[in-house]
């Protein structure tokens, strides 16, 4: 349980999240870092929800589709999303990702979707429902820059949902 959001506007992609890690309805650690930068150039920032162990497999799968792909972000999350539909071991990952690049944000699941917002904005996790609609409010009735979006809808969603915390890490290409 977490929350994950990803905003696209203007020079800035910025994917933030929150640093709770739940087990059950017990808070077990407050601080764990759901962001990360892969590629070899660290040119891809992303974001998961859901199983941490599951999730650093599908980061690790995601930066060998990298590699195999030469940073074509799309042809990679695609190979990724036909692997985690087809492998027997991969079926059961319990996780969901947002990645971005300077050219294009996707949220993967396991169910195949790989998927382009036509708003710049993709969120996931418990709290996403909470962080999505105040990142379009934001977007839509203040001049706020992606980043500052990112965090504040983040901020409302952990005001919401007792999944997600306060303590918000992002991560931000500049294009």
């Amino acid at each position: 349980m977490t929350t994950i959001v990803g905003i696209r506007k203007d020079n800035l992609v910025v994917i933030a999240g929150d640093g709770q890690a739940s087990f059950g309805n017990t808070v077990m650690k407050s601080n764990v870092k759901k962001i990360r930068r892969l590629g070899q150039d660290n040119s891809v920032i992303s974001g998961f929800a859901g199983s941490t162990a599951d999730a650093f497999a599908l980061f690790e799968r995601l930066e060998s589709k990298l590699d195999q792909y030469k940073n074509q972000l799309m042809r990679a999350c695609v190979e990724l999303a036909k692997d985690w539909r087809s492998d027997k071991y991969l079926r059961r990952l319990e996780a969901m990702m947002i990645v971005a690049n300077k050219d294009i944000s996707l949220l993967l699941s396991g169910t195949g979707d790989v998927i382009e917002s036509d708003d710049g904005i993709l969120a996931i996790g418990s709290g996403g429902p909470f962080a999505n609609s105040a990142a379009k409010a934001l977007l839509k009735n203040t001049n706020m820059n992606a980043k500052d979006v990112a965090i504040e809808s983040l901020n409302i969603a952990a005001d919401i949902c007792i999944y997600t915390n306060h303590n918000i890490i992002s991560e931000t290409i500049e294009l």
